[in-house]
């Protein structure tokens, strides 16, 4: 407490609240609550660092405080006339716990004890008690950020910390000891030396050239020579601050010659260490203003051939480059000159700028390869030019590699890039259908990415005719009669519907399916095939990994892989298996071409275009880090540009489809928990949220997503989340407003003679709702699970879609995709999924091609809990979707506090 008091002092009551920053409120004699604009004035009063005040962050009534503002605001009274105390004994504890660190931070012991590691400060066990090492590293921490420093850079700080104290080196009375950089000289070496000067001149005093290797003492002018002690303890405490600096003479002054290279080392690693430390650095003028250079290259690109019809991908073409540097342009003599010298600061005309020497030679290995191995123009969109090193936003019109294509190439590659003016190939006469316009516009792309010899990701919305586009184009492939079949790789939950897509739209097509305990496998799959003869092979995933050795030794006329996001984990056996199948021509068919990360979109491009989106290190560099950590417009827009000539997607709300389907509503039904449901609820959220402040991050991220299922099942129904055994449906309805809710409404929508699809991510839930309905309703309600034999999937989908039942569940994963259910026009969501595409394409079921009524669309939601929350989350996730951009695991990567807001229930 405050012991210096005087008549006329005030004293104001603390009360500390302690999480990532300190939350003070103060009170006065009487109890009351007093705002921050009152009392922090004299907290403030003598506090340089937040410039008196003028940068206190406030939150209501709360002053906000990071560990090492409090620390130093309490470390001392803070001002003469007012008393500050706790409210509480444990507030009082926290102020007297500021003290104690305060004399800490300035114990030179203290940094002995210190420890870095990946990262992460520590202070070992022989350094005081666990409360005050767990304050003392947060109070670091955030000291060095409001430094501008990092963490990492803490081992070169701690030397000079403990010699020179937090707050740096005292200012000596006499002199100023700076470092001082020079422009190079004739041999293109800079000089990097201390130096002095007077506390008031500007120019600096450096030994002569002769004199640079004599003692301290010797070399310095009289005027300097009673400080040369203290001189060479100073430049000693102020180069451990330079990770740079290796060996060197202690009682000479130091100097040191440096390449290009190493100066930049400096700059970008010791600098900041010495200006957070108020060490005066001096360097050229003009360096403090380089700019980086712009190195500039453009191609004019030629054809032999003049006419656009005759112009083909794999056409040689030919190159005049030209180069500049920040406006001024090169000679092809110049760019090699800059190239052999690798100089990193070059004059052009009046100005230095930095030359990036990497970058210069990634171009001229580029140029080399471009003319020495005859680039065709495929091979110029295929090589990964260093323009995917991407620019910052706005440079966009100023690309590092800009190729002018003559008008013939130029047509051809707008053609990859629009779709538009393809080349029109007739359809098969033996296709039993008619395609509509867009339709035709995608079997117009798979035949010209064929000829040209690009794999491609047809990606139009769930029910726009994939199907049927891709069976066009096996038709008229296979019309030629190529030596191998098509092979078309499929979920099992699908298959089914490929064998009669296939059936109805082209008998003429000999369709073998390879699936089941009795295929034929070795030998005599290869025996079949050339038997049968085949003209398409339809297998699963599963089947098509686990008989690899067959697949593999076959190159086929084409690989189309369905529902591709199959092999989105890029690290599996079955996705990197598959990706290793042979044939001429890939394509991936998707309604969701990237369902989580961006990872996932590279997989799919390895399969159709290997090596286009370069190897997955190069790609996480490129796009995968600026886009999902740094959310960079930049690099979302070079994704965007760079797929775009092999992917191809429509969507149901494009109105140049045309596709007169009806209009869907989507409703979402709330229901409030039953007190039951309540009270387990609250439990579980407490219970796991004291379990998460003892957890790693890895640790923290599974118990969410065990959590995140657990509620999820709760808000269900309490049977689920006890692990009860099934009851009556008299017993089970009043436990759960939601299944009540459920339950009534499928019965009504059965008795106006209608049909429903209710979607459920949990078999246990499936059980309920078939068990209600069948005992309240009398209906046979089916239950479509991943576990349903084909045959038998197969039936029940006819059934429904000959409305032999009303009523039919389905396992959100296993009927999620795949299956034409058209005769709904009600679609229930039992429970919300964290990833509203997956959602999307259950409701794509019943919303597609070839449905003529109404479908009204109604998403179950209990009130207060963790499913309204998600459901808020998802309008905002639904954007990124739009955008090919998603995160299948973002609950994880939210903080505590946005955690516990997100689970706890709030009815």
């Amino acid at each position: 407490m405050n012991q210096f008091q005087t008549e006329g002092s005030r004293t104001y009551y603390l009360k500390i609240e302690q999480s990532d920053v300190f939350r003070l409120q103060a009170y006065n004699d009487s109890g009351n609550r007093i705002p921050p604009e009152i009392w922090s004035p004299f907290l403030f009063f003598a506090d340089k660092d937040s410039f008196f005040g003028m940068n206190v962050q406030t939150d209501g009534l709360d002053l906000l405080l990071t560990p090492a503002d409090f620390v130093r605001l309490f470390q001392q009274d803070p001002h003469h006339y007012v008393q500050f105390s706790g409210r509480r004994l444990q507030d009082e504890a926290w102020l007297k716990l500021a003290r104690r660190v305060a004399d800490s931070l300035n114990d030179s012991a203290l940094w002995q004890h210190v420890q870095v590691e990946d990262g992460v400060i520590s202070i070992d066990s022989a350094y005081g008690d666990a409360e005050i090492r767990s304050f003392l590293t947060d109070t670091i921490g955030h000291q060095l950020r409001q430094k501008g420093l990092t963490s990492a850079q803490l081992p070169y700080l701690l030397h000079f910390v403990e010699h020179a104290g937090w707050d740096g080196l005292e200012p000596a009375d006499d002199y100023v000891l700076a470092m001082q950089l020079t422009e190079p000289d004739d041999s293109g070496l800079w000089a990097f030396r201390t130096a002095l000067r007077t506390k008031r001149g500007s120019a600096y005093w450096t030994p002569s050239k002769r004199r640079e290797n004599e003692v301290i003492e010797k070399v310095l002018p009289e005027k300097w020579r009673d400080h040369a002690r203290d001189i060479q303890e100073r430049q000693s405490l102020i180069l451990s601050l330079c990770p740079s600096v290796d060996r060197y003479e202690a009682d000479q002054m130091y100097i040191a010659r440096w390449t290009d290279a190493e100066v930049l080392n400096f700059l970008r690693n010791d600098a900041d260490l010495l200006q957070a430390f108020g060490v005066e650095v001096s360097i050229p003028s003009w360096l403090q203003a380089v700019q980086e250079s712009k190195v500039r290259v453009k191609a004019n690109v030629t054809s032999p051939a003049k006419k656009a019809s005759v112009v083909g991908l794999d056409q040689i073409i030919s190159f005049d480059w030209k180069f500049s540097l920040n406006g001024v342009e090169l000679s092809m003599q110049d760019f090699e000159q800059l190239v052999t010298e690798n100089r990193e600061f070059i004059r052009v005309g009046n100005e230095w700028v930095r030359v990036d020497s990497n970058l210069l030679m990634q171009l001229r290995q580029m140029i080399e390869e471009a003319e020495d191995a005859d680039w065709t123009l495929k091979d110029m969109l295929f090589h990964n030019v260093p323009d995917v090193m991407l620019e910052e936003p706005g440079e966009e019109d100023d690309p590092l590699v800009e190729f002018h294509l003559n008008k013939s190439l130029k047509i051809l590659l707008d053609k990859l890039l629009d779709k538009r003016d393809l080349p029109e190939t007739p359809l098969p006469e033996n296709l039993m259908t008619e395609l509509r316009p867009y339709q035709k516009t995608g079997f117009d792309y798979l035949t010209f990415m064929r000829e040209e010899g690009f794999g491609l990701c047809l990606a139009d919305d769930m029910g726009l005719g994939k199907t049927v586009q891709l069976i066009a184009y096996l038709l008229h492939v296979h019309s030629e009669k190529p030596k191998q079949p098509s092979l078309i790789i499929c979920p099992t939950s699908v298959l089914g519907n490929w064998q009669k897509e296939l059936e109805r739209f082209a008998p003429d097509l000999k369709v073998a399916t390879h699936y089941g305990s009795n295929r034929p496998k070795g030998q005599a799959f290869l025996d079949s095939l050339a038997a049968e003869q085949p003209d398409v092979v339809l297998s699963t995933y599963g089947i098509a990994s686990s008989d690899s050795v067959e697949i593999q030794s076959i190159t086929w006329t084409s690989i189309t892989l369905d529902e591709a996001q199959n092999i989105k984990n890029m690290y599996t056996k079955q996705s990197r298996t598959i990706r290793k199948f042979k044939g001429q021509h890939h394509i991936a068919l998707t309604g969701t071409p990237i369902e989580n990360r961006l990872s996932e979109l590279w997989s799919i491009f390895d399969f159709i275009n290997k090596g286009y989106l370069y190897r997955i290190k190069q790609f996480q560099e490129a796009f995968m880090v600026p886009i999902e950590r740094d959310d960079s417009e930049a690099a979302k827009e070079k994704l965007r540009q760079r797929i775009q000539p092999f992917l191809l997607r429509r969507t149901k709300k494009d109105p140049e489809l045309q596709l007169n389907l009806p209009e869907k509503l989507e409703q979402l039904e709330y229901c409030p928990l039953t007190p039951e449901q309540a009270a387990l609820y609250e439990g579980l959220v407490q219970d796991t949220v004291q379990k998460m402040g003892t957890l790693t991050g890895f640790e923290k991220k599974g118990l969410v997503l065990k959590m995140l299922s657990k509620l999820k099942q709760l808000c269900n129904h309490p049977s689920l989340y006890l692990k009860e055994p099934y009851t009556t449906a008299d017993e089970l309805l009043p436990r759960s407003q939601k299944l009540e809710r459920i339950v009534t409404l499928a019965g009504e929508i059965a008795e106006r003679g209608e049909q429903c699809l209710i979607f459920t991510q949990y078999i246990g839930m499936g059980h309920l709702l078939q068990q209600a309905l069948n005992e309240l309703y009398g209906h046979e309600v089916p239950f479509l699970t991943g576990q349903m034999p084909k045959n038998q999937r197969d039936s029940l989908v006819a059934a429904f879609q000959n409305g032999e039942f009303p009523i039919f569940i389905l396992s959100l994963k296993a009927g999620g995709t795949g299956l034409n259910l058209t005769a709904a026009t009600h679609v229930l969501h039992a429970d919300r999924w964290w990833n509203p595409a997956v959602e999307n394409q259950a409701t794509d079921r019943a919303y597609r091609i070839g449905q003529t009524q109404f479908v009204h669309v109604h998403k179950f939601v209990t009130i207060g809990t963790i499913e309204e929350k998600i459901d808020s989350l998802l309008t905002q996730k639904q954007s990124m979707s739009d955008q090919f951009i998603q995160s299948s695991q973002w609950m994880t990567e939210l903080s505590d506090d946005e955690l516990k807001e997100l689970f706890t229930y709030s009815f």
